[in-house]
């Protein structure tokens, strides 16, 4: 039953990504790639819970946690223009790279984010078909807020320092580690699990998607580029700010 509903996911973000690469067909703006992926996972929640077949109480906290984050994030890349002209410039490299190629690419790499979001859900949808075994479950959910919260904080500390400076954020959580909204949203997955955990066995499914999520922020589309992009536009300022500021877990700075 876990995997018929993982597979009905996948097939609901295909939809979605379909249409919204339909949609950059004429506006020539990957960006609503990104909103399209963060809202799908409440899209997901809502078939999930259509076809629940666990009680009420097993799986509404985590869903009400899910559907926050989702909506927080996808309106987040909405406020920060991630779907208005113009369009962001990694994309913007990707379709000149691919030339004539690229509306071909752009399918793919869309509906790549919508089997991402399918293989995601797993974290989550245990307890849609499993009743909890332990009150584990309660640890994740503060853990998942913590980590929304802790998001939503670093990422307005950001934005505010963004409208009077142009220097290097180290302002805030931004002056304990050099990726705190990395960090918490790390929470947020890490929270998902330790819920499932509640459910026994079937719930060690949900390791899977964080250890996913780290390695993305670690090693992938997280840190790397975010950091190799800071030192092309603010040089040592930014060498410095890396020699003082732990690079993703909280702790306090280094005395220069």
């Amino acid at each position: 039953m876990i995997w018929a509903r993982v597979v009905e996911a996948w097939g609901l973000a295909a939809g979605l990504q379909l249409v919204l690469w339909l949609v950059q067909q004429r506006t020539k703006n990957a960006g609503i790639v990104d909103v399209g992926w963060a809202a799908s996972f409440t899209l997901v929640v809502a078939l999930f819970a259509w076809r629940a077949s666990a009680p009420l109480d097993a799986w509404l906290p985590i869903a009400i946690v899910v559907v926050v984050w989702s909506l927080r994030l996808a309106g987040y890349l909405v406020a920060r223009g991630a779907a208005r002209a113009p369009e962001e410039g990694r994309y913007v490299d990707l379709r000149e790279r691919w030339g004539p190629r690229a509306s071909a690419r752009f399918f793919v790499f869309f509906q790549a984010q919508a089997a991402l979001t399918a293989v995601l859900s797993t974290a989550f949808v245990v307890p849609f078909v499993a009743e909890p075994t332990s009150d584990l479950r309660f640890v994740g959910m503060a853990l998942s807020v913590i980590g929304i919260a802790g998001e939503a904080l670093a990422d307005a500390q950001l934005r505010r320092f963004k409208k009077t400076s142009r220097g290097v954020c180290d302002v805030g959580l931004w002056s304990w580690s050099r990726h705190p909204n990395y960090f918490f949203e790390w929470c947020v997955w890490i929270g998902y699990a330790v819920y499932c955990l509640a459910f026994g066995a079937a719930g060690l499914i949900a390791i899977v998607p964080q250890a996913i999520i780290l390695g993305s922020i670690m090693g992938v589309t997280g840190i790397p580029p975010t950091e190799a992009q800071a030192i092309r536009s603010k040089g040592d300022a930014y060498r410095d700010y890396q020699k003082r500021v732990s690079r993703f877990v909280p702790r306090p700075p280094k005395r220069a």
